[in-house]
């Protein structure tokens, strides 16, 4: 590749989206432009209206989505010389599962009308987890009725996920039901906006509404006995998706006009802001455990065989990697945990920095606590929503340091429990690569990962992973590469850092990991009905 050739991938996370103009000759990131969204995550009120939102509700504007687009692509842009015209492709990744209704034009309802008033016409974001009772009950029909597909999900159905939301529409709204076209994944909407096609892809299909390209989705029958009615799963999900990396159509003229770009931009299906940091992170091959650590953590694995373990959250052939076997797992509750720490119990003013400082100067096993990571619920292996965090060990001599240090060892602990349940069935991990904000800015959190796990992690030298990897899918959906295999070798980047374990510390943290794992399976298993609970408790009289 002589010519200059660039790829530009547009990463859409929970807060902020970010555009990254990747050169595909090189790899080097040529320019990086970053928008924070103008409504962030909507928790609390309607903007529409002022109404209250109900607990567990978690909505975001597409309004903000689109800004993301036609500020941070031409600010990348103008910031390279002549690249307007050596873009041949552009990927793009999101948050799963956020998902939202749209018009058979493309619309999202919240745009049109008075639907804007309803809050179920607004996308609604992936840790949205108003549906539990919704996968509660399709969980206990699936396991009652022994439906298979449940094993690929490692026997649970989350709410995060496509189904429950979409049934909490159908129960809750059903006029917008009715009114919408489809029930779609917000990364095929962006692609849609983008190139005026609705092409699906068979990423999000497969980990987030129960689809298998070889067994299609669960039987109708299965949906009729656990919410009689909801006769048609099919009905806004539709039932052809195109594989990662497909080409789904070249820009609009309108949107390349805004844009800046030609209309020659080749723009590839969807895909899921974890998933895509596998090529992103340069990981081709098995035996690697991929962290993308930010608001909440997404783990990815692949392998060539398929093992239907207990409690991940899915596993997909070619769902990360063509010829593999890709499977996700995660914690809930990372930079969210951090922030809530921050602004509600650290001192006025206090910085991250400072508290890493303070929290560093703190040797293993010295701060007396263990904490449970389940302040937005457990992901894996638990798969409840409805868990809520603790911290334990607390007297009057607990310092703020001590337990902001808990809480990232908790982060630590909950990651070590699910690499353990990876190679207790089967599936050998021998390093960590870690990615995102968290993974570039604590040092201490990285050594903490190694420590408590007795991996080594290394941190690749870039601040836009998910980003590469979209990029990557554009340049291959353009024909840059004859694959991702290619891509990622031309492009892989380089290692910023790498922490080994400590095996003194490990050797502590093993017995601190014990106490953890005790509280784990008590309060997240054997005496669950305690965290259920509180938080029952909690609902029920939270101020209308």
């Amino acid at each position: 590749m002589t010519q200059p050739a660039y790829a530009l991938g547009v990463d859409f996370g929970t807060e902020s989206g970010r555009a990254l103009l990747l050169d595909l000759r090189t790899g080097e990131e040529a320019a990086v432009s970053e928008v924070a969204y103008a409504h962030g995550a909507i928790d609390r009120t309607l903007p529409a209206t002022g109404e209250q939102l109900p607990p567990d509700w978690a909505l975001q504007d597409p309004d903000d989505w689109v800004a993301v687009l036609e500020t941070a692509i031409p600010a990348v842009l103008e910031a390279v010389g002549g690249a307007r015209e050596a873009v041949v492709g552009l990927g793009v990744d999101f948050t799963s599962c956020t998902v939202l209704p749209v018009s058979a034009e493309g619309a999202p309802l919240c745009s049109l009308g008075a639907w804007r008033e309803h809050k179920h016409a607004w996308p609604k974001l992936w840790k949205h987890h108003a549906a539990q009772p919704i996968a509660d009950r399709l969980n206990e029909v699936a396991a009652a009725r022994g439906e298979a597909f449940l094993q690929r999900y490692g026997g649970r159905i989350s709410s995060e996920w496509y189904f429950p939301k979409l049934i909490e529409l159908w129960l809750q709204d059903r006029e917008v039901y009715d009114a919408c076209h489809g029930f779609i994944e917000a990364t095929d909407w962006i692609v849609w906006h983008l190139t005026g096609n609705e092409c699906r892809q068979s990423c999000t299909a497969g980990y987030k509404a129960l689809w298998s390209e070889t067994e299609g989705l669960p039987a109708s029958e299965y949906f009729e006995a656990a919410y009689p009615g909801f006769a048609r799963p099919e009905e806004k999900l539709g039932t052809r998706f195109a594989p990662l990396g497909t080409r789904a159509g070249a820009l609009r003229p309108d949107v390349a006009a805004r844009l800046g770009l030609g209309e020659s931009v080749a723009v590839a299906v969807g895909n899921v802001d974890s998933f895509v940091s596998v090529p992103g992170a340069g990981v081709e091959q098995p035996g690697t455990f991929v962290m993308v650590v930010g608001t909440s953590i997404c783990d990815l694995v692949i392998d060539r065989s398929e093992v239907r373990l207990p409690g991940i959250t899915g596993v997909v052939r070619d769902g990360i990697l063509p010829g593999f076997y890709g499977y996700e797992a995660g914690q809930a509750a990372v930079g969210d945990m951090l922030a809530w720490f921050v602004e509600t119990l650290a001192a006025p003013g206090a910085e991250y920095a400072a508290l890493e400082r303070a929290a560093s100067a703190i040797g293993p096993g010295e701060t007396g606590l263990v904490a449970l990571d389940w302040w937005n619920g457990n992901r894996t292996i638990l798969a409840d929503a409805d868990l809520s965090g603790a911290i334990l060990g607390l007297t009057l001599q607990s310092t703020p340091a001590q337990i902001y240090r808990a809480l990232l060892e908790s982060i630590a602990f909950g990651n070590r429990r699910i690499i353990e349940n990876f190679e207790q069935h089967g599936l050998a991990l021998d390093q960590i690569v870690a990615c995102g904000g968290i993974a570039e800015k604590s040092p201490l959190m990285m050594q903490l990962l190694a420590d408590t796990s007795g991996l080594r992690v290394s941190v690749p030298a870039s601040s836009q992973i998910p980003a590469r990897g979209a990029a990557l899918f554009g340049a291959l959906a353009a024909g840059a590469f004859a694959d991702i295999a290619g891509a990622i070798a031309a492009t892989r980047p380089q290692t910023a850092r790498s922490y080994d374990p400590d095996p003194g510390a490990k050797a502590i943290y093993d017995e601190v990991y014990a106490i953890y794992r005790a509280l784990y399976e008590t309060l997240g298993r054997s005496q669950v009905e305690l965290l259920h609970g509180l938080k029952r408790i909690h609902t029920e009289r939270r101020p209308s």
